[in-house]
């Protein structure tokens, strides 16, 4: 049960239906009776109208922005930065050049039989298969769709074992002004092609291949299939986006028409399987017999489900390997999945926590491949960031914007938000996480440490010394919210937010550590050790919170639904009961404000709550707003929800990601074991975690304490765990009792590389 999602009847809508993909190709299947929809992604089908755009060279005027504020004229600041830097889009009036992601359009079959009983649709999380069965005309009818993994293309199955199927296929697109299309079928393959104006063309090829002999009707608006034992359906995707022929994409991805279809999908299954595999929670629990929508309505309604938080975290862990395992491009807003010629927000990427926030379980979860997607979106982006920064600030190193499309076009597009040079250091952090999490030296030397240097070289430039000898972050922001004061506009430009001070603080702190550790740039580590001597420090204000912004300003918003400025809580690590209880304390209660006056309105919003209380130690909270993703954000296929009922992936796996850090967490290397474990699982086993420090973890748990746990480290060292307690042994792999030395809370011993140690609890 914790691994398939199922239904008794189809999708009302898109976003109840059920999703697959490989990271390249994408569908989401409605399951339907008299006609079955699988809507068609391919992750390269942006319009590719603005691939090309550029900034102007404004960098002069960023004297007079920071005047204004520095000495408190936020409102013009705010006005003026905006006008400058803040591009087109948002509340300029004008479109922005970000381009929207794009459906490829639907594949439809029109089942050839009578009514229909023993309805069944299901989403195998195991294999990522969809199935829906029925009977029909006194046989079981089945239709199994998957996104291959490992041969590339999109599979879609009829069969029964009681007699032939058959019925219509055809290829459609919503009708799009902008998008010309045709057509076309002939001899058992229908082809659909798309052409942007000023933008990029695309291809859907489906080739149909039967079993014995059947009857075949082409028309030119569909193909009927009858008395067939079994029809395949092979479904392609090529687009223009590398300047080839969309053809030429296909030429990859040879079908396999000899091949049946229990080797195909086992083959499909293995790939899968090696990468959501790596990571499994067990717990023993008793699950409802019943719908997974009916559970949803249930849990809604007050009853208490605690396999469903489980059936959640598999889900989010399962979406993430869907759109990222075999893909290109990370995961947009939607992941891969969207049916709309005009998107919210261009189902765009944003980079002021949602496209982060979908790669925070990926490290710990051991979905470690599916970031190969996110470096690739973030090395894409350097040549032009690079132009981006010296051209609006005047700066070496990188500039990214705070929304983007796949073309690695840094601009910003989105007037009255755009003013923020936040998003490279933000991002620069899962760079340092897949060092921290894998001791991988090759990848720091040569893409984490190169890209956080680019981010550092342009804080160099850009900090300002103010008349105290403080450096200042001008102009900055907190993202998207803002306070009294400051205009009309819907963000304040301010002087050295919170959450800059803190990305600066990491920059340069990485910049230190992996220097040492490579034994590079020996001669800037003053330099970057004198920067955060001059950092401004984090504030309290009067009511023991942490300030958002420099002042503490009256907010616009209390219940705002970002939370940046506890960034360095959670996601990031600089604030910790251990090494900054006063900070700590404030974040706490900075959250509690938050939540007291309406924030965590949206599903993405609650996810990082949930991630914060778990870092707060609260296991109350995190069990309690990770739940209320499910409840109040969700679709009844458990996809995650922003207000007004929009998908947004976000909200599937940041609320995986408060699961993990429920059970474990790592930060500063210190392995922490059940740090937030809610009531509602008191046993249960974990197996594959991963932890910084170059460690993989398995344990397990009852009576809501440890049990055992058995830790591989992947390199020689020391390893530090927070919170043994007296009655746990630990011993080698040798079964010799290893003598700790302890800390205060802290437990340290040493280990050798892929050598086992197990952690006891006394019999």
């Amino acid at each position: 049960m914790e691994n398939r999602l199922w239904y008794d009847k189809p999708a009302k809508e898109w976003k109840e239906g059920l999703p697959i993909g490989n990271g390249r190709l994408a569908g989401m299947v409605m399951g339907g009776i008299k006609e079955e929809r699988i809507a068609l992604n391919h992750e390269w089908l942006w319009k590719g109208v603005h691939r090309y755009r550029d900034n102007k060279n404004v960098s002069d005027r960023l004297p007079q922005v920071r005047k204004y504020l520095m000495e408190g004229d936020y409102e013009t600041g705010t006005l003026l930065a905006n006008q400058l830097f803040g591009g087109l889009g948002g509340k300029s009036g004008k479109p922005p050049r970000v381009d929207p992601y794009q459906p490829a359009g639907d594949l439809l079959f029109e089942p050839d039989h009578g009514p229909v009983s023993g309805y069944h649709r299901e989403l195998s999380l195991d294999e990522a298969k969809v199935t829906v069965s029925y009977m029909a005309d006194g046989k079981r009818i089945k239709r199994e769709m998957i996104t291959h993994m490992s041969l590339g293309f999109m599979i879609f199955r009829i069969s029964s074992l009681d007699g032939p199927v058959g019925g219509r296929f055809r290829l459609h697109r919503t009708e799009d002004p902008d998008c010309e299309l045709k057509c076309s079928y002939r001899d058992l393959k229908m082809s659909m092609e798309g052409s942007f104006k000023n933008g990029i063309s695309f291809t859907v090829q489906a080739d149909i291949h039967i079993c014995d002999a059947a009857s075949v009707k082409t028309e030119a608006s569909g193909i009927t299939i009858k008395d067939a034992r079994e029809i395949m359906v092979y479904v392609n995707i090529g687009t223009s986006a590398h300047d080839k022929l969309p053809e030429d994409e296909f030429l990859k991805y040879p079908q396999p028409f000899e091949a049946d279809w229990e080797e195909l999908l086992a083959l499909h299954i293995r790939e899968h399987q090696n990468n959501y595999c790596n990571m499994k929670l067990e717990l023993q629990l008793k699950d409802p017999e019943k719908p997974t929508d009916e559970r949803i309505l249930s849990l809604k309604n007050g009853r208490s489900d605690p396999g469903l938080m489980l059936l959640f975290f598999n889900y989010g862990r399962y979406l993430l390997c869907s759109c990222s395992a075999g893909g290109t491009l990370p995961a947009n807003l939607q992941g891969k999945w969207n049916e709309d010629i005009d998107p919210p927000w261009q189902c765009d990427y944003h980079h002021d926590v949602n496209l982060q926030m979908a790669y925070w379980i990926a490290e710990p979860a051991g979905l470690q491949k599916s970031t190969e997607a996110l470096f690739a979106h973030m090395e894409r982006f350097v040549p032009h960031a690079k132009k981006a920064a010296m051209d609006l600030y005047g700066c070496r190193g990188v500039y990214f914007p705070i929304q983007t499309d796949a073309w690695g076009r840094s601009t910003p597009e989105s007037f009255g938000w755009s003013v923020w040079t936040g998003a490279a250091p933000w991002l620069a952090q899962h760079m340092s996480l897949h060092y921290e999490y894998s001791l991988d030296k090759d990848f720091l030397k040569n893409r984490a440490y190169p890209f956080i240097k680019e981010v550092a070289a342009f804080y160099e430039d850009y900090l300002v010394e103010d008349e105290n000898g403080m450096l200042q972050i001008v102009p900055s922001q907190s993202p998207e919210n803002r306070f009294k004061g400051s205009g009309n506009l819907p963000v304040s430009i301010c002087v050295s937010s919170s959450m800059d001070i803190q990305f600066v603080m990491d920059i340069m702190k990485s910049c230190i550590r992996y220097s040492k550790i490579l034994g590079e740039d020996e001669e800037m580590i003053c330099k970057w050790q004198h920067i955060l001597a001059k950092l401004p420090p984090l504030k309290i204000g009067s009511q023991g919170q942490l300030l958002e912004w420099n002042e503490e300003f009256e907010e616009s918003e209390p219940g705002h639904r970002h939370i940046s400025h506890l960034y360095g809580l959670y996601p990031g690590d600089i604030i910790s009961d251990e090494s900054s209880p006063e900070l700590f304390r404030a974040a706490s209660i900075s959250l509690k404000k938050r939540l007291e006056a309406g924030g965590g309105h949206t599903g993405w919003s609650r996810a990082w709550t949930a991630c914060c209380c778990a870092r707060l130690y609260d296991a109350k909270g995190a069990w309690e707003h990770t739940n209320a993703i499910i409840s109040d954000f969700c679709t009844s296929s458990l996809l995650g929800l922003h207000p007004p009922r929009i998908f947004q992936i976000d909200a599937n796996l940041g609320g995986a990601a408060a699961v993990i850090e429920m059970l474990f967490q790592s930060y500063h290397c210190h392995l922490h074991f059940l740090p937030a474990l809610p009531e509602e699982w008191p046993e249960g086993r974990v197996k594959g975690i991963r932890a910084r420090g170059g460690y993989t973890v398995d344990f397990e748990w009852t009576g809501g304490k440890l049990l055992s746990a058995d830790i591989t480290p992947s390199m020689d060292g020391v390893c530090k765990i927070r919170g043994v307690d007296k009655e746990m042994i630990i011993e080698d792999m040798d079964g010799s009792i290893i003598h700790p030395v302890k800390t205060g809370i802290i437990t340290e011993f040493p280990v050798k590389k892929n050598k086992l140690v197990k952690i006891m609890r006394k019999k």
